[in-house]
């Protein structure tokens, strides 16, 4: 019984349609609980809305966490201690999270009602485990894991560098070194909000420097997950065929 459980909750195999309902019916659970998020205020229907989607997610998380020993294959009683700390399990958490407010307003440390209104966006990452896409790229960050930790190293090295040198350039245009990292991260990601900028000759040219700088370090991941990804393809209908 079990097992036949965790074969339908899990993302649906070819020729099970119970699964593949299952699947579809959960995405449609998942962007129907986001809907309240879209208005400011908070009618009645949308409060129907978020019980009946969050029990049916607690729903969920019971019947994972039940059929956590069929998910790491391993009948150890480890494997329900395990499951809780998951990735995908504390994603489906902290979905839950926000409206456990709403269904008993005693949690008075669940009272802070923005914040919690901001986190039911997680709901949305619930419906990574139903498209095989996303499986296909949460590979490659795996696979290719080292190269981007080596770019976050170069770009964070960059940002406090340059926040550095733009902080001693022009000491009268950023209160304190916070701005100049704002700054440099800003110019890195090259949106340039222009709410901060600089004044001198010196200043605008590191400026032009750091932003072409900026340009070849955020292509880099780019081109590292969309070469990853193309290869995890040829690599899954290589073993179709």
């Amino acid at each position: 019984m079990r097992e036949r459980i965790y074969q339908i909750i899990e993302k649906s195999q070819e020729r099970d349609k119970i699964s593949s309902y299952y699947d579809f019916f959960m995405v449609f659970v998942i962007f129907a609980s986001l809907v309240p998020l879209a208005f400011k205020q908070e009618t009645t229907a949308f409060v129907v809305i978020d019980k009946i989607c969050v029990i049916i997610f607690i729903i969920d998380y019971i019947l994972r966490w039940v059929t956590a020993d069929y998910k790491f294959e391993s009948s150890s009683v480890w494997s329900f201690v395990r499951y809780p700390f998951s990735f995908m399990a504390i994603i489906d958490f902290l979905s839950i999270l926000p409206s456990l407010s709403i269904i008993s307003r005693s949690f008075k440390m669940l009272r802070l009602l923005r914040m919690f209104r901001a986190m039911r966006v997680f709901r949305v990452f619930k419906a990574m485990r139903y498209s095989k896409n996303i499986y296909i790229i949460l590979e490659v960050l795996k696979k290719t894991k080292r190269s981007l930790i080596a770019v976050c190293i170069l770009a964070g090295g960059y940002i406090l560098i340059a926040a550095l040198v733009i902080f001693n350039v022009e000491p009268d245009t950023f209160d304190n070194f916070f701005e100049a990292v704002y700054w440099a991260t800003v110019s890195l990601t090259t949106v340039g909000y222009g709410d901060i900028y600089p004044t001198s000759s010196i200043g605008r040219i590191f400026t032009m420097l750091s932003s072409f700088f900026g340009i070849a370090i955020v292509a880099l991941p780019a081109g590292i997950i969309t070469a990853g990804y193309m290869k995890e393809l040829e690599d899954n209908n290589s073993d179709l065929e």
